[in-house]
């Protein structure tokens, strides 16, 4: 959508999602809607991306392999907090250290323990997540990792007292592990994004929406992906107040991925008190409350032929509809439908 100030659509256009490169996508649509308006690129002022890139990666399981260092907890916490399943098999650490509720240090940090996990695991993971006992109080045992992982593996890490200040150490733990997951994936499409933008002409900063709807920098973005979660349903939220008026709602926002349910009060979306929920994962993250669902218009259809129950099951991973093949190679999918046709079950 191209918009002068706050009240006039120029133009709008629509492009098909482009799996493999989502900003072919965004570049198709915005190509439509300069051409649309005759607007010169240069004209442009800001840009701003809403992106559903985390929300389904994290609904659908995916993300870059990472590695989890754990300080001050206890190790059957992974277990009862849901950071094991939530590592799925990624390496993790609980050492030695952290700090308690007064930010007083409760023992040393275990660098030794840290520099061995490092040079075991630094070339199989794309990112390091460290969690420590009230970091929120003293960062210090966190800061530290953080100098540590820099120096070893010059790869992203994210640490929890950065994107949370509240207590409960096992949720900030899962928290910069879904962050760290989600790094690569932003890093990617926000670079592609912006390079997409400059190729058209347009060099205005890039922003992007936010879980509670408000916008930050591409840099941001970057750093903290974890905050984009819900950042599409969220802008859905405040198109929805923009273009009804309507101060109390009920909103439905149903994608390729997933359906989105949020409220309207007064004008603003209910903000989540507990934090972002996202598939099985309570964040802390700030953000329109809202109940996510695996289920879109391309949720996988899976039909149960075995046993003696049998059914039909929806979601929650998504596939390219027939119809949206049919449009690259229409003649393999045509050729399939008649086949079936003919098929006498």
């Amino acid at each position: 959508v191209l918009m002068r100030g706050e009240e006039v659509v120029i133009a709008s256009a629509k492009s098909l999602t482009t799996r493999q490169d989502l900003a072919i996508g965004v570049g198709g649509a915005v190509s439509a809607v300069l051409a649309q308006s005759g607007i010169d690129p240069a004209e442009v002022s800001m840009a701003s991306l809403s992106t559903t890139l985390a929300t389904n990666a994290l609904v659908e399981g995916q993300g870059g392999r990472v590695a989890l260092i754990y300080i001050g907890f206890r190790a059957q916490d992974l277990d009862k907090h849901g950071l094991t399943e939530a590592l799925k098999g990624d390496p993790s650490i609980v050492l030695a250290g952290g700090h308690n509720h007064a930010g007083g240090e409760v023992a040393p940090l275990d660098e030794q323990a840290l520099i061995g996990f490092l040079e075991t695991h630094k070339d199989e993971v794309s990112g390091f997540a460290v969690a420590a006992q009230f970091a929120t109080r003293n960062p210090a045992h966190e800061q530290r990792a953080v100098q540590l992982i820099a120096q070893m593996t010059g790869r992203p890490v994210s640490a929890s007292h950065q994107l949370s200040a509240k207590l409960n150490g096992p949720k900030r733990a899962l928290t910069a592990l879904l962050n760290a997951r989600l790094i690569g994936m932003i890093e990617r499409l926000i670079g592609r994004a912006e390079d997409t933008l400059t190729g058209l002409g347009i060099t205005a900063p890039m922003m992007v929406v936010r879980g509670d709807g408000a916008l930050i920098s591409s840099k941001q973005a970057r750093e903290r992906p974890i905050e984009t979660i819900l950042s599409g349903p969220a802008a859905s939220i405040v198109g929805a107040r923009w273009m009804t008026g309507a101060a109390h709602a009920l909103v439905s926002d149903i994608g390729g991925t997933t359906t989105d349910v949020a409220i309207l009060r007064d004008g603003r979306p209910a903000i989540d008190p507990a934090g972002a929920r996202v598939g099985p994962y309570r964040t802390m993250v700030e953000a329109v409350a809202m109940r996510t669902t695996g289920l879109g218009g391309d949720s996988e259809v899976h039909f149960i032929g075995e046993g003696l129950k049998g059914g039909v099951t929806l979601g929650p991973r998504r596939v390219l509809p027939v119809s949206v093949i049919s449009v690259d190679a229409p003649e393999i999918v045509h050729s399939a439908l008649d086949a079936q046709l003919r098929a006498t079950t």
